[in-house]
């Protein structure tokens, strides 16, 4: 009782068997067979070199695709990922200023490829925001970052002033967080700054506002005594709006930006004196200013504001 073949391989080794045992030769099969010469040729050559595994069939998939993107680009690709640290749309605006195009998501599947993405293991949840287009100095955030570790054992702090439709910024180093820092930054910023401030926006540190440290304190619960970061603005005509308490999100440009700068300035610069760190933050500020921005639609905040500045690199 004849079995019919329990796969693919098995079915070739029944037409190849003959040969091999030497009974027919391989025209006389081919001539008897739906196969070729060349076919039966190919399956005895894999089949001495492999056995039966040999006979797996194998794709037919080309290696190669002419589309595909060369390893030129994907090295520089990979070189720029990991110098920069930057996102799939800044490296094709940065790839475009060398003469390459290729699209943002090809760049995405490449560093993804390399294991330079980052994985978030908490799921992310999204939310629908009306969000309504600003005017240049329509609102400005303002907010402090803690420069990491001691310079000559002293702490330091930067202050950070940036438009939230221009995303400018102006930095500024400070030996403390008092209430004299706040307002003498705030007066150095609308002296600096190209364009006229209507408006900040600041979260609830005392440097800023007393309404949760010393409104309580006042003699007149009705009429507290206003701080004087508060007076400042109401002398130059600005309005000042706080956050609520705990959602640091509501300044989200600032916080953002103070992240780029401990990634891209203090994780990668040194500085041992405080001359050192000023002028090397202002150099990193200067650059920043000249960095393309999604927000932006890949333009920087300098084009944005229609000025004319010389890259800078740190």
């Amino acid at each position: 009782m004849k079995t019919m073949p329990k796969n693919v391989q098995e079915e070739r080794y029944r037409w190849i068997r003959p040969i091999l045992e030497k009974n027919r030769t391989i025209k006389s099969m081919a001539g008897d067979s739906p196969f070729s010469e060349r076919t039966l040729k190919r399956w005895l050559a894999s089949y001495r070199k492999s056995g039966l595994m040999g006979l797996v069939p194998k794709s037919t998939r080309p290696k190669t695709n002419p589309k595909e993107t060369s390893i030129r680009i994907k090295e520089r690709i990979i070189e720029l990922r990991k110098r920069e640290t930057c996102c799939a749309r800044k490296l094709a605006w940065k790839l475009e200023k060398e003469g390459i195009s290729i699209h943002y998501q090809t760049i995405q599947k490449i560093i993804r490829k390399e294991g330079l993405t980052k994985r978030y293991r908490t799921r992310k949840i999204s939310y629908k925001y009306i969000k309504i287009p600003l005017k240049i100095g329509e609102l400005v955030e303002i907010d402090v970052k803690w420069v990491p570790g001691r310079i000559e054992g002293k702490r330091y702090y930067q202050f950070t002033a940036i438009d939230c439709a221009s995303r400018w910024r102006y930095l500024k180093i400070y030996d403390d967080i008092g209430n004299n820092s706040a307002i003498d930054f705030l007066e150095e910023l609308i002296k600096i700054i190209p364009f006229k401030t209507q408006a900040v926006k600041t979260d609830n540190g005392s440097c800023f506002t007393n309404r949760y440290t010393g409104y309580l304190k006042s003699s007149d619960l009705l009429d507290p005594r206003l701080h004087d970061f508060d007076l400042l603005c109401a002398k130059m005509g600005i309005e000042h709006y706080l956050i609520d308490p705990g959602k640091p999100a509501q300044n989200g440009k600032v916080e953002r930006s103070h992240r780029s700068d401990q990634e891209s300035f203090y994780d990668k610069v040194s500085f041992k004196t405080e001359k050192e760190l000023k002028y090397k933050l202002k150099l990193w500020n200067m650059y920043y200013n000249d960095l393309e921005h999604c927000g932006l639609n890949g333009k920087t905040p300098n084009q944005i504001l229609g000025l004319r500045v010389t890259n800078v690199c740190i």
